[in-house]
């Protein structure tokens, strides 16, 4: 019978690394004595951790801390200027990017829209110039590279850095993470873009003390984040999340997936300005031409909101049926995954106003009366950032988990 294996002097040093950076992420600032209290570590192991951190870049002493019982020390946080991420989202009509400090606070930011038709080809060579001018701008301000996220619609094999499927966008089977670390020689994360809006508002944004939420946001479909036990859900496959196209009614659109009642054909923002155009079209009063110009091609969810802000019959009526539409499946995933919080991102923030009150007086009749006492619903504190700030999240969390044997 073989002995149980036990982790070498290495790996323990790897993982009480990988503590002490996560505690002070989240509770910094932090002395060397209330980081050993708060971790459990011995003293002497946190201060040999923190000097080989601050050598490194990624860790530094700011003001003393304010006297005491005791001998006073310095406080520590994780050093702004201890490297530049990029994040990137590839959507299915824009490509965004932004760079961000160590810390997460965004330098710089670029968002174009792809046209119509846009060849994938052409997408991805404006994607990689894009990147190629925040790399440019982050070594000019005196920062090293450290990594590029990237969230994209979609199917996503996270482990091999592979968009698989992405039906709106048509795409199938693109090496992304192959195709981007040779072309940059950097460590490149690839995600699907739900999730990674849920990692970044797990570790900077509304969820950041909840550990078990659902992150749900409207482009040109309906993507899912799920978070449980502070760890991003994957699934068997890694696929988990893709709750646009759970079927919620019979009948109805065809979906960019080639079904029919997929949840995400009635509440995306293509299913509201149709919507929309039906009711101005049956003649129902309204101010949205007037505010599109004249023109009801102008119609943009923008309008709607500013319409509906005028209390305009035909917009509020719009957003009440989307409200009516995202009840319907928020109270089916809460009766599956008892989920703390559920976040409205994307599109759905806009309206969130008026959808969250309509989703938490549909608790009452559709949710479990355990499940719905405690449930939340809020809007994202990242706007339209959220997939890219994620994104940067990707490569910071990982090297919070490994700092020492990053770069």
């Amino acid at each position: 019978m073989s002995r149980p294996t036990t982790a070498d002097q290495a790996t323990v040093r790897k993982l009480n690394t990988s503590i002490v950076m996560e505690c002070i992420r989240l509770q910094a600032p932090l002395s060397r004595a209330e980081l050993a209290a708060r971790t459990g570590l011995n003293r002497s192991t946190v201060s040999s951790i923190i000097d080989e951190l601050i050598d490194r870049g990624f860790v530094h002493e700011t003001t003393r801390q304010d006297p005491k019982i005791g001998r006073p020390g310095m406080l520590l946080q994780l050093n702004p200027e201890g490297g530049f991420a990029i994040g990137v989202e590839v959507g299915v009509d824009y490509i965004s990017v932004i760079l961000t400090n160590f810390v997460a606070e965004v330098l710089w930011r670029r968002r174009v829209n792809i046209l119509p038709g846009e060849q994938q080809i052409a997408i991805l060579e404006q994607a990689e110039e894009m990147i190629s001018q925040a790399i440019a701008y982050g070594r000019q301000a005196g920062l090293r590279p450290l990594g590029i996220g990237v969230g994209m619609p979609g199917l996503v094999d996270a482990q091999q850095g592979k968009l698989v499927l992405a039906p709106n966008l048509k795409w199938v089977d693109m090496p992304v993470r192959l195709i981007w670390t040779r072309r940059f020689n950097l460590p490149v994360f690839v995600e699907n873009e739900a999730n990674c809006a849920a990692l970044g508002e797990l570790l900077y944004g509304v969820a950041r003390d909840v550990q078990s939420f659902i992150y749900l946001s409207t482009g040109i479909g309906l993507g899912g984040g799920i978070i449980i036990d502070g760890r991003l859900f994957r699934g068997s496959s890694g696929y988990a999340g893709e709750v646009g196209h759970t079927t919620l009614y019979q009948g109805g659109e065809v979906c960019g997936c080639g079904r029919v009642g997929c949840w995400e054909t009635y509440v995306s923002p293509a299913a509201m300005l149709r919507r929309t155009h039906q009711l101005l079209q049956s003649g129902m009063p309204s101010c949205l031409v007037e505010l599109a110009g004249g023109d009801p091609q102008n119609i943009t969810i923008e309008t709607l909101v500013d319409a509906a802000h005028k209390n305009d019959p035909l917009a509020l009526q719009i957003i009440h049926e989307v409200a009516s539409h995202m009840a319907v499946g928020i109270c089916n995933l809460i009766n599956t995954f008892n989920p703390q919080l559920i976040v409205l991102g994307g599109y759905l923030r806009l309206t969130s106003e008026w959808l969250i009150p309509v989703i938490q007086e549909s608790f009452q009749k559709n949710v479990l009366a355990p499940l719905r006492d405690s449930i939340q619903v809020q809007a994202s504190a990242q706007e339209f950032d959220a997939c890219t700030i994620g994104a940067i999240a990707l490569v910071l969390d990982d090297i919070v988990r490994e700092p020492l044997y990053s770069l």
